[in-house]
């Protein structure tokens, strides 16, 4: 793990970036383009959207003017809970990759776990995987239960699992569960929508490092084997993100981190939305 190209290998024996760029809520358009671009550029390897977020066109846009090979990117794409169905999610598929201009996906995650719909789309991400159409598989906001169930059925395991992780929520259930699986897990909004960047705690670890309080809680997610993906559309916050592979923290401030945790979420509660 020592640059934006580092890997880890999913239980399938792909390979991917242990960092990316996320684009939850970027819009359509010039700067959603740009963003994805510019990361490309700087040596980001990983993109993550999803259906809903109505942005597939422009990430698709900005691969095509990075100039950069297909196959040297990882990209990832979520099939959103109204088309959870074995036949929907297939045409879901095929719509996600319409829109990025894409042949395939490298993963492709059911976004949410809705009760009695998942294990139908799973049976559908099993059967884009087997026929080759998509390099891995996995899910996202997935609890213990949720993955417990899912596998009693299912044939393949999950290669991912993508959940709200950062230091007020920092998941050890769930990631003791993956570590114990083999699935990886993936941090989502893991500078908390900024809500963390004056926490004291933080700002004193980072003092202490020589670096930004965001640089210091991606660095806690990689050194707790979590991919992790923070959403900028800003060149200069792209850059500085992902310059956390030139040091490492000590176990004490990993330990500190850790005590930040209050359970709190910022997004939905997997066991309790209703969309």
């Amino acid at each position: 793990m020592n640059n934006l190209q580092s890997t880890t290998t999913l239980n399938n024996g792909v390979k991917m970036p242990w960092f990316g760029l996320g684009v939850f809520k970027v819009e359509e358009g010039p700067e959603l383009v740009n963003a994805v671009k510019t990361a490309i550029q700087h040596g980001y390897r990983s993109i993550d959207t999803a259906a809903i977020y109505e942005n597939e066109e422009g990430v698709g846009q900005g691969i095509k003017e990075s100039g950069i090979r297909r196959e040297d990117l990882f990209v990832t794409s979520k099939v959103w809970n109204a088309d959870l169905g074995y036949e929907s999610t297939l045409a879901a598929y095929q719509t996600s990759l319409d829109k990025l201009g894409l042949e395939y996906l490298d993963l492709y995650l059911i976004h949410w776990p809705v009760a009695g719909k998942y294990k139908e789309a799973w049976r559908a991400l099993e059967t884009l995987y087997k026929e080759g159409r998509v390099r891995a598989i996995g899910v996202s906001n997935f609890q213990v239960h949720h993955l417990e169930d899912l596998m009693k059925d299912a044939e393949i395991k999950p290669m991912v699992n993508q959940v709200e992780y950062h230091p007020r929520l920092t998941q050890k259930e769930v990631q003791a569960f993956c570590r114990e699986q083999g699935i990886q897990l993936e941090a989502w909004s893991p500078l908390m929508q900024g809500q963390l960047l004056d926490n004291e705690v933080l700002v004193g670890i980072a003092a202490k490092y020589n670096k930004s309080v965001a640089q210091i809680i991606l660095r806690w997610d990689l050194q707790n084997g979590v991919v992790t993906i923070p959403k900028s559309t800003k060149e200069h916050r792209i850059i500085e993100n992902s310059q956390v592979f030139d040091f490492q923290l000590a176990k004490e401030d990993m330990d500190q981190i850790d005590d930040l945790n209050q359970n709190h979420r910022v997004g939905p509660d997997p066991d309790n939305f209703d969309f």
